[in-house]
């Protein structure tokens, strides 16, 4: 309803009028931003998703139709169906809307064609939920009320939705105890009853709550009145209470005012809300407002230590009233951000050639307080409330397939050794195979390195069988590391592989990655493929099998198969610092492929490669020979690392928890 400015108080506003004002009218606006103690990225999935919808008639999109004035159906490829269990969902936010509900000059056409984007969006972007944040009118009048009411008839049964009264929408100088309204015979509980994502609303009716399903968890919206009284907030509470391990999403009509640059500070009633509700509850992370304008942003402390985004969200003052402009914050909790973008369908939705300058220079907002990204590690900012609960080490009879041939791990099962971290792990420990095969790997030190330059270490990919590793020292200037080998008369060191086989490994690379490792070794057989009578290769002193890190950190396999004169070469993509990766190598007996992190990588050679020219010689864990010749060791943490003897699905790779 307000744009900030700061010659006053934060409450204070520019009000901005269609027509000259009445006093009665100023009187009302004075009341409703000055008395809260009265009670109170390149472009993204979603925008893409909205151009590429198949055009009708002259319009780019379906939103095109929208705004001409056609009602069109989605198309039958898109329907509503929404993806509970993918870890990237989106949640649209839309402000305030009250020009496009005022009186009579009310269009709510740029509404419908928001609401017909999301539903028809729904399922591309994976829209789980729209908020508005209030002033969906301009006065609150019946008529005003009835044509918003109708128009959500657009998007309801289609994408679950909350809605929440801003001062336009009441009288403004009372609190949620303000009893019958018409709002509230239109947008009270009887509206969202039957909605899959409705928890409830107090008894007053004016807050709301919805619990929906998103990335494999459940979330909770806290829609609260333009001024939640102590019944309300307490209300509030009690939700919050009896939902402890879900995240919260907050809105409500006034939170916070900006700056022109973009910097957002608490309102007064935004600082009620603050101290009552969101500073002691570390389950509210994300808390959002509109009525002022423009929009900005501003990350707070909690209680708890932990931040709480706090955003403005509001464009009336735009070309307008906002086109319903929505913004969509794009939650992707692999990578631990959320995308934020905003954007009008409804003038998206015309061709190109057909906008007005306004249209075309409203389409999109691209500032920073309109398009940004959210750092979240949604684990550490959710662990205090809901902590991830970690796999628990699986028994190794159960990642031992059909055709496992040898099977290492570093806990006491395997490594009876194994002490304290940080313990050093002398020449001659032993790390048994646990399929009984007799591929027991020994301690060996390189050149005059001190026995700490293996230890062991608790520390392990979440999903990885066993909950340990060993930490390798190794480097180069001068050369240093420790190996682990098979002893001379292993079974593994002559097996030839020719059916197929897989290879797999933990590894983590510290962070900072100091020296000067390149090209060090992370698994091998000894040996020289010259030996073995291959000619085509880098160099005939190269062991006839080898996974290494290169310069740049790309993980490389080179292979000399047991049946042709070939070195087939496989290459990753610069695996990361500080981070456990799974390698998992896999042949059928055809030719090899790499897979990281259980993803395959690009860059697998299409050379024939069938089975591994081994020579009788060790197979070894932690380095890579040259001219039958250790130089430096493996500088990182290894994990279980497990071979065998045919190709196995991704499925059945060792990633997989209880």
């Amino acid at each position: 309803m307000c744009r900030a400015f700061r010659p006053a108080s934060p409450n204070a506003c520019r009000h901005r009028a269609r027509s000259t004002p009445t006093k009665e009218r100023i009187e009302r606006e004075e009341i409703a931003v000055s008395k809260p103690t009265d009670s109170g990225p390149g472009r993204r999935t979603m925008l893409r998703a909205a151009v590429a919808v198949p055009a009708v008639g002259a319009a780019t999109s379906l939103l095109g139709t929208e705004a001409a004035g056609a009602t069109a159906a989605a198309p039958a490829s898109r329907g509503h169906r929404f993806d509970a269990e993918s870890p990237r969902f989106a949640l649209a936010v839309l402000p305030d809307t009250q020009y496009l509900f005022d009186a009579d000059s009310a269009d709510p056409q740029p509404l419908r064609a928001t609401f017909h984007y999301l539903a028809s969006e729904r399922a591309e972007a994976n829209i789980a939920f729209m908020t508005h944040l209030g002033d969906v009118t301009e006065h609150g009048t019946e008529e005003e009320i009835h044509l918003a009411a109708d128009t959500f008839r657009t998007i309801h049964g289609k994408v679950p939705y909350s809605v929440l009264a801003g001062n336009h929408d009441i009288s403004s100088g009372t609190d949620d105890q303000r009893g019958d309204t018409a709002y509230l015979r239109a947008f009270g509980p009887g509206r969202f009853a039957g909605m899959p994502t409705f928890g409830g609303a107090s008894p007053d009716g004016y807050n709301s709550y919805h619990v929906l399903r998103a990335a494999g968890r459940d979330w909770l919206v806290l829609a609260l009145d333009w001024r939640a009284s102590d019944k309300g907030l307490a209300w509030a509470q009690g939700v919050l209470d009896e939902h402890p391990t879900l995240p919260v999403v907050l809105t409500t009509h006034d939170i916070a005012w900006a700056e022109d640059s973009g910097e957002a500070h608490l309102s007064d009633n935004g600082q009620r809300l603050w101290d009552r509700i969101i500073r002691g509850n570390d389950q509210i992370f994300l808390a959002l407002g509109g009525h002022y304008w423009p929009p900005g942003r501003t990350v707070l402390t909690n209680d708890a230590g932990r931040d709480v985004h706090v955003h403005i969200t509001n464009y009336q003052d735009r070309y307008y009233g906002g086109g319903g402009m929505i913004r969509l914050y794009a939650f992707d909790t692999v990578r631990n951000v959320v995308d934020v973008q905003t954007f009008s369908p409804w003038f998206l939705g015309k061709a190109a050639q057909d906008r007005t300058p306004l249209e075309a220079e409203t389409v999109e907002l691209t500032g920073q307080a309109d398009r940004f990204t959210l750092d979240i590690d949604f684990a550490s900012r959710f662990e205090g409330f809901a902590p991830v609960t970690p796999p628990k080490p699986r028994p190794a009879q159960r990642v031992m397939p059909r055709g496992t041939v040898a099977y290492w791990r570093f806990d006491p099962a395997g490594l009876p050794a194994a002490g304290r971290p940080g313990a050093a792990l002398p020449a001659g420990t032993v790390a048994r195979d646990l399929t009984g095969n007799g591929n027991d790997l020994a301690v060996s030190l390189l050149h005059d390195s001190a026995a700490d330059v293996l230890t062991w270490s608790a520390d392990h990919h979440t999903q990885q069988p066993a909950h340990a590793s060993l930490r390798f020292g190794g480097g180069k200037n001068p050369d240093r590391g420790a190996i682990l080998t098979t002893r001379a008369t292993a079974p593994l060191n002559s097996l030839k592989f020719r059916a197929g086989f897989t290879i797999e490994t933990f590894v983590k690379l510290p962070d900072p990655f100091e020296g000067d490792h390149a090209w060090m070794g992370i698994l091998s057989w000894e040996g020289r493929n010259g030996d073995a009578g291959k000619t085509t290769g880098w160099s005939t002193e190269e062991p006839t099998c080898s996974l290494n890190v290169t310069p740049e950190r790309f993980l490389q396999f080179v292979l000399y198969p047991d049946v042709q004169d070939a070195d087939p070469t496989t290459w990753s993509h610069a695996i990361p610092v500080g981070r456990w990766t799974h390698i998992a190598v896999v042949n059928d007996g055809r030719r090899t492929i790499m897979y990281v992190d259980g993803s395959r990588i690009a860059r697998n050679p299409s050379q024939p490669a069938t089975g591994i020219e081994t020579l009788g010689k060790p197979f070894v864990v932690g380095g890579t020979q040259f001219a039958e010749a250790f130089g430096q060791g493996f500088y990182g943490w290894i994990g279980d690392t497990r071979i065998v003897d045919r190709a196995l699905a991704p499925a059945d790779f060792m990633l997989p928890g209880e």
